[in-house]
């Protein structure tokens, strides 16, 4: 909307200068046919200068109309050669134009002065102390993200993460992962905790399963021995496992615990090391990671995050909001307060733009030939006639104000002669 008023504008513009300077035409022309039907009828010395001015100011109006005319149209619709040039090299003008910029406009020396008048992590700095820019951007942010997280398909990440699981799920060795854990478990002693409340459970159920023990007894005892010798043998054997496991279990240095511990550390050697477990761990590996199940870990994860992530965005004093506005407040303070931090950031920042806009100057100047010659001829002379047309009246002006100048000279010097 704003350009088509600037082109409106324009355009009157240009027709109010393009009446203007054919109003000195015209105003020639009627002095002209004056002076002439005067002169026909009165002789009058100083008329005679006053037509030669007129017949000269008309003859330059009507060649500089030429010469401006010519560059945009074919004057007077007259196709004659060299006229409506513009429309015409078009394609010239554009490779023209083109090499015109990168050679005066994108070279070290022209771009070098306003690269290093780069303060970008000034103006940063100011922009990001005012509370009410700092939160446009975190409302930005939130903006574009949600966008993202709506727009995307849920189907895509869901393939992504579970083909990328997939590559780690094969390299890894399900053994080695166990054994690493077995390992750490061992170091830690965190064993040695599970292992006593084993061995208080299995005592607590010795213990309360003391009928249970006699009934067995009783079982395995012979014919003839008496019943009484049956339950002082379970109380015993009960007692005495129940002893034996507290010993156990109070003692950290007892010899079972040792040998349990030794035990361990040799089964861990043996998954790390010897090569009959990986048949069984690739079982139980294929078995939870199937295709199938991957699929359905993958897009269960995908759902969570994004169920998570857009439950923060809609709430403006979540976690993430505030996370966000204590980033950026941080990062504004040591912009603000870290000489060492802006210098690096102007470096880098004069750094890739001066090696940018070098490594890029081809593709400028191909842009602007390539936008030039796609445009039709016709649009072309339009446009540039709409900027430059207006002062280019001036040159018919000046034509008819020079010409009749220069023929006012000219007779004056023959009438002297």
């Amino acid at each position: 909307m704003k350009t088509n008023n600037t082109s409106h504008k324009k355009a009157v513009q240009l027709k109010k200068h393009k009446t203007l300077a054919t109003s000195f035409f015209i105003i020639m022309l009627a002095l002209y046919i004056i002076t002439e039907i005067v002169l026909r009828s009165h002789t009058n010395v100083w008329l005679g200068y006053v037509k030669a001015f007129a017949e000269a100011a008309m003859v330059g109006a009507l060649a500089d109309w030429f010469a401006v005319t010519a560059l945009f149209h074919h004057p007077a619709g007259l196709k004659i050669p060299h006229t409506n040039l513009i429309e015409k090299k078009k394609q010239d003008i554009g490779n023209n134009l083109g090499a015109f910029v990168v050679d005066n406009f994108l070279n070290p020396e022209t771009i070098r002065p306003y690269i290093d008048q780069i303060d970008i992590s000034g103006v940063l700095t100011k922009w990001l102390e005012k509370e009410s820019n700092r939160h446009q951007l975190i409302e930005e942010t939130s903006i574009i993200l949600n966008k993202i997280l709506e727009d995307i398909k849920d189907e895509d990440i869901a393939a992504f993460i579970s083909k990328k699981g997939t590559e780690l799920i094969k390299k890894v060795e399900m053994n080695k992962v166990f054994a690493t854990i077995l390992q750490y478990l061992l170091d830690r002693q965190e064993h040695e905790k599970v292992l006593s409340s084993l061995l208080k459970r299995i005592k607590y159920y010795i213990v309360e399963n003391e009928d249970t023990v006699r009934q067995r007894v009783k079982k395995e005892s012979g014919l003839f021995v008496p019943g009484f010798v049956d339950n002082m043998l379970a109380n015993r054997i009960t007692v005495g496992l129940a002893n034996f496991l507290h010993e156990i279990e109070d003692d950290k240095n007892h010899r079972i615990r040792q040998e349990i511990t030794l035990h361990l550390y040799n089964f861990t050697r043996q998954l790390k090391e010897e090569n009959k477990w990986n048949d069984d761990f690739e079982k139980i590996k294929s078995g939870l990671f199937s295709p199938e199940n991957l699929q359905q870990y993958a897009n269960d994860i995908w759902q969570n995050i994004k169920a998570t992530v857009l439950k923060e965005l809609d709430n403006k004093d979540s976690n993430f909001f505030s996370y966000l506005n204590k980033t950026i407040s941080g990062f504004a303070k040591n912009l603000n307060t870290d000489e060492t931090l802006r210098h690096k950031i102007n470096k880098q920042v004069k750094y890739n733009t001066y090696r940018l806009i070098l490594k890029n100057k081809a593709t400028v100047a191909a842009i602007i030939s390539n936008t030039v010659g796609n445009w039709k001829g016709r649009e072309l002379s339009e446009k540039l006639e709409l900027e430059v047309g207006k002062d280019l009246q001036y040159i018919r002006i000046n034509g008819t104000l020079v010409g009749g100048l220069v023929g006012l000279l000219i007779y004056a010097i023959t009438q002297l002669f």
